[in-house]
């Protein structure tokens, strides 16, 4: 039976033949093809990278597809929000005005794939039982975000060649809040030698954050109580009380690793304490916090230095569940990220 299709004021397409039809029209037209892969659920975060894409390029494409190889078991695959028409509208109403034309730029197409076009020998959350090919990023995907969640790059690696084999972008967009994804992809890019997009042309957006409170804007944010939200800022404030010790030691020379990291440890154990005192039934548990080398993602606490050296930068990132919601969010330091 034939994929059932919402409406939508551009192509929505589902076969790697369509997209790939669509990409010969645009490379006749001699058109730069932005793209932003998405698993949906959208907000303003994932908003703002199609807006630089609209104004960077003649033809944007966005692709929604809730990636099964990058949940583990135990995950929340089944429960991920899925807002495909909401989606939709979104997409619909963003507009680019271009100099010296008068029709705005909008989004081109929407690739909404099937599982089969991406798994056409299957897929299983369960490694064991997967067949066919993975890629890894081997020395990047083990740290940060990858100790407490082991195959979840693996899984992100192998689904973005895919999507960049199909569509074959001049440029893609990423934010920020996915820190060791983008460095870790534009690694693939360069080891791999990917024509489209090349390595400098993965395009990494500042984190995209709700004006108030700074807290980084993500789909899973919808699974936080009414009564967990005013808690929700524990880990950018962590990372804030972490960046003053930053650059409070920068100004003097070499910044010590165990003293960023502590202030960043500290401040979430404060909360987690008075979480637990004021008997809410809000559980904040960290995860953890980690700095690391921008390029080769090291974790610089595990590292021969204690010190990070004047003129080096470095990634602090962290997780924290608060409640059932998985929250993290990161800082970059003395790093030009594009």
């Amino acid at each position: 039976m034939a994929q059932q299709l919402p409406s939508a004021p551009f192509p929505i397409l589902t076969s790697v033949s369509e997209v790939r039809e669509w990409r010969a029209a645009r490379q006749a037209a001699g058109e730069q093809v932005g793209f932003v892969p998405t698993m949906g659920a959208l907000h303003d975060g994932h908003l703002s990278l199609v807006r630089a894409s609209l104004l960077a390029n003649e033809a944007t494409v966005i692709s929604i597809f809730v990636n099964p190889a990058q949940f583990a078991p135990h995950e929340d695959l089944a429960t991920y929000p899925r807002t495909i028409e909401a989606d939709i509208a979104a997409l619909a109403s963003l507009t680019i005005p271009v100099e010296g034309s008068s029709s705005p730029r909008t989004v081109s197409a929407l690739f909404l794939p099937p599982i089969s076009a991406l798994y056409p020998s299957g897929i299983d959350t369960d490694v064991s039982k997967q067949r066919g090919t993975f890629l890894e990023v081997k020395g990047l995907q083990e740290v940060m975000e990858g100790v407490s969640r082991p195959g979840f790059f693996r899984g992100v690696a192998t689904v973005v060649i895919k999507l960049f084999n199909i569509i074959q972008p001049t440029k893609a967009y990423f934010g920020q809040k996915d820190i060791q994804q983008a460095l870790l992809l534009r690694r693939m890019l360069t080891d791999l030698h990917v024509p489209a997009p090349l390595a400098s042309n993965l395009v990494i957006i500042p984190t995209y954050r709700d004006a108030a409170s700074e807290l980084a804007l993500s789909s899973r944010n919808a699974y936080l109580r009414a009564e967990e939200r005013p808690w929700a800022t524990v880990l950018i404030d962590a990372l804030h009380k972490a960046q003053q010790v930053w650059d409070e030691q920068k100004t003097k020379g070499a910044v010590v690793v165990k003293d960023v990291l502590e202030a960043a440890r500290a401040s979430v154990r404060a909360v987690e304490k008075k979480a637990q005192e004021e008997g809410k039934g809000v559980e904040v548990r960290l995860i953890y916090v980690a700095l690391n080398d921008p390029d080769e993602l090291w974790d610089l606490e595990k590292g021969e230095s204690a010190m990070v050296p004047r003129g080096k930068g470095a990634v602090l990132s962290g997780a924290v569940m608060l409640g059932r919601t998985r929250l993290i969010d990161n800082l970059v330091f003395d790093y030009p990220l594009n």
